[in-house]
């Protein structure tokens, strides 16, 4: 992109829309059950995504093996990750799921060395240690781990999960048709998971709706366009180191909006984990920078 000035603001945008749903997602469980709500949230999100991928006419597959793909990415990448932070956003801060959540592309570097045999260079591997350390410091200063903090950390694993089978699968699917209905399956999934794992439960008022719309359309819509449209038209190296801004968003909006306490710890461990994950991201090579992506 020639204009910088636009390419800043489309990233200050879209990763303030990841980083506030945080905040925004945890208001909204007050009068709304958290796989109900997140449920609804995607499966609005996927269904507008499913019309619009089908009225511009977009390269659908025509294949049973990619349909299926496309419901396993879903249930990593929307139904594990979102239904995970939303539990835990039960008992812990908005600003530290949301730093939980976006250690994902360290666990990408480690899971994809295990399971793919991908090669990283040291850099990386320098931010993977320099983040996971910052994570150790962040949670430090609990005592007694929260449910909320296993929920956190699980979420950063499934993301790291979508994204390595994104990687294997995702170069035979047309990218938007891809998110539209990996967003849709995904809600789905979190829908039944509502009616067999909770009491489901939603108070209709105008704050409950104006959150269930923000969340579906500016936090899922509009966040996914602009990223994909970075992706598109920047180098994807250097767009995804980027995302380090998400949960530093994640952890302002809950200052701003929550008046959650921001310790010490916190922002020394949480700056540790935006370091690290700015050189995973960001390595000294960027043709072979590492891709990552998904927000809340």
């Amino acid at each position: 992109m020639n204009n910088k000035f636009l390419f800043a603001l489309l990233v200050v945008v879209t990763t303030s829309l990841m980083g506030s749903s945080f905040a925004v997602a945890k208001i909204g469980l007050q009068h709304v059950s958290p796989l109900l709500l997140v449920g609804i949230r995607f499966t609005i999100a996927g269904i507008l995504m499913a019309l619009l991928v089908r009225l511009f006419r977009r390269q659908h597959p025509r294949e049973l093996s990619d349909w299926l793909h496309i419901f396993i990415i879903g249930l990593f990448q929307t139904a594990g990750v979102m239904g995970c932070i939303f539990l835990s956003l039960r008992t812990i801060t908005a600003g530290e799921s949301a730093i939980l959540t976006f250690t994902n592309p360290l666990l990408v570097v480690l899971f994809g060395t295990l399971a793919l045999g991908i090669r990283y260079r040291l850099v990386q591997w320098s931010g993977v240690l320099l983040g996971f350390f910052g994570v150790f410091i962040t949670m430090g200063s609990q005592v007694n781990l929260e449910i909320g903090t296993l929920f956190g950390f699980a979420s950063a694993i499934s993301w790291a999960i979508g994204t390595l089978l994104i990687k294997h699968w995702g170069i035979r699917l047309d990218t938007w048709v891809l998110t539209a209905y990996q967003m849709l399956f995904g809600g789905v999934v979190l829908l039944m998971a509502s009616s067999l794992l909770e009491n489901p439960t939603f108070s209709i008022n105008a704050q409950s709706i104006f959150i269930l719309f923000w969340l579906a359309i500016p936090a899922s819509i509009v966040q996914f366009a602009i990223w994909f449209f970075l992706l598109q038209n920047g180098n994807p190296g250097k767009v995804s180191a980027f995302l380090f801004l998400a949960p530093f968003f994640g952890v302002i909006s809950g200052w701003l909006i929550l008046g959650e306490r921001v310790g010490l710890s916190l922002i020394m461990g949480g700056a540790l984990i935006f370091l690290g994950i700015f050189l995973v991201n960001w390595p000294e090579k960027p043709d072979k920078a590492l891709v990552s992506g998904k927000v809340v």
